[in-house]
C-alpha cells in the first residue's frame, strides 16, 4: 500500500501490519475514519498519516482481490497433520491467478505455503 505523509513523503506499507512509518511504533497507534481512509496517529511520536483500509496486492498493489480461506494447519500425532481453522486471504487475480483459479474450481481452503515440520530425533 501506498501512502503520503505530510511533506510528501511516499511509503509502501502492507496491508496486513501497520506501523508507524517515522517511529515503528505498533500498538500505541489511534485510528479514526475519515471519508475513505483510516486517519492513524502515532501515539509514541504524534505522526499523523492516511491509511486506505482496502486490502491491496503487496505485489502489484490491485485492490481489485477475491476472498479466500486459507487452511491453520498443526502437528497433531507424529507425522499427522491437522486442519486446526482456516484465515481470511485475499488473492490477486494477476499475480496469485493459480492459486485463486484453484480455490474456486475446489471450493476447499487453501494449504499454507509451510507446513509444521517433525521433529526427528538422532541423525
Amino acid at each position: 500500500m501506498r501512502t503520503t505523509i505530510p511533506g510528501g513523503t511516499v511509503l509502501t506499507m502492507s496491508s496486513r501490519l501497520v506501523s508507524c512509518p517515522r517511529c515503528g511504533e505498533e500498538d500505541d497507534l489511534d485510528g479514526r475514519p475519515d471519508g475513505e481512509t483510516i486517519v492513524i496517529t502515532c501515539g509514541r511520536c504524534a505522526l499523523e498519516w492516511a491509511r486506505d483500509p482496502r486490502p491491496s496486492c503487496e505485489r502489484c498493489g490491485s485492490t481489485d482481490l477475491h476472498r479466500a480461506f486459507e487452511a491453520v494447519v498443526e502437528r497433531s500425532r507424529g507425522t499427522q497433520l491437522s486442519m486446526q481453522s482456516a484465515r481470511l486471504v485475499h488473492l490477486c487475480p494477476v499475480c496469485d491467478a493459480a492459486q485463486l483459479q484453484d480455490y474456486q474450481r475446489t471450493n476447499s481452503p487453501l494449504m499454507p505455503e509451510e507446513l509444521p515440520t517433525v521433529e526427528r530425533d538422532g541423525p
